[in-house]
């Protein structure tokens, strides 16, 4: 299916690895240039290099940047002239008690969670709007929802990301600019992986066993009864980036396997 993507630019925050690097790779396969993110110049070059293998004659561009340190991204910002399509993936968690979770803890997961996504916006949809074509996409999670006790931190700021972008669509009214919200669910990325494998060691049982047990404790309400792939949550995000989408705007879109339940 031809996404009409061709040429079109793109900056995927939390790149590397897992959701972004898939929705990178769908986005290169639709012939858009693709900015990657990550903390680290060694994780963003390696992942450039992953991608510059499999897809040779394309545009991939890295862009280094610690969202804890907001200085760090008004340097950066410089370095890129034009975004057509931004997608707010980052994401820091801490798996801790309510009790446990200090300040300093909240406030990084609200800089890197929240803050990247509105300097980002802030930044790159005036172009959109002047041009009159851009996609935003805020990438939150089941846990928006669900709030595990253990997530409370992580599970407010993604909240937050559905006020945000819905905030941001009325901006861009009678535009070809749209801004959503995708909700993922329990997805199958490298840190899940490592996390079954793990389990199923501790419990002396089988990864499929594993994934079962999860469902049936942790997730009991979720329809899909398996961790989504990366490949099935990205391809839904490259669609709603493509200009097939733009009667989307405003919207929460849930790719969640039926999670967090309810008809809303």
């Amino acid at each position: 299916m031809n996404l009409k993507l061709t040429g079109k630019t793109a900056l995927i925050t939390g790149s590397t690895s897992g959701i972004g690097f898939e929705t990178a790779k769908i986005l290169l396969e639709e012939g858009a240039v693709v900015y990657l993110n990550g903390r680290k110049k060694s994780s963003v070059n390696e992942a450039v290099a992953k991608l510059k293998v499999l897809y040779p004659q394309a545009e991939i561009n890295g862009f280094i940047v610690d969202f804890k340190n907001p200085e760090e991204l008004n340097q950066q910002l410089q370095s890129i002239e034009k975004i057509d399509i931004l997608i707010n993936n980052v994401g820091i968690y801490t798996s801790k008690s309510f009790f446990e979770t200090s300040a300093d803890e909240w406030q990084q997961q609200f800089e890197v969670n929240v803050m990247s996504g509105v300097a980002l916006a802030k930044y790159f949809l005036p172009g959109m709007l002047q041009r009159n074509w851009g996609r935003i996409l805020f990438i939150s999670s089941e846990c928006a929802y669900l709030v595990p006790t253990d997530m409370i931190s992580y599970s407010a700021t993604k909240a937050m990301l559905h006020a945000i972008s819905r905030g941001l669509a009325q901006l861009t009214k009678s535009t070809e600019v749209t801004v959503n919200t995708v909700v993922p669910g329990s997805t199958l990325t490298e840190g899940a992986a490592l996390f079954l494998e793990e389990k199923a060691k501790a419990q002396q049982q089988d990864l499929k066993r594993t994934e079962h047990s999860f469902f049936e404790s942790d997730r009991p309400h979720s329809l899909l009864q398996r961790f989504a792939s990366v490949r099935e949550v990205g391809q839904t995000i490259v669609y709603l980036c493509s200009p097939l989408s733009s009667a989307t705007n405003g919207s929460v879109i849930k790719i969640d396997g039926g999670s967090s339940g309810g008809i809303l």
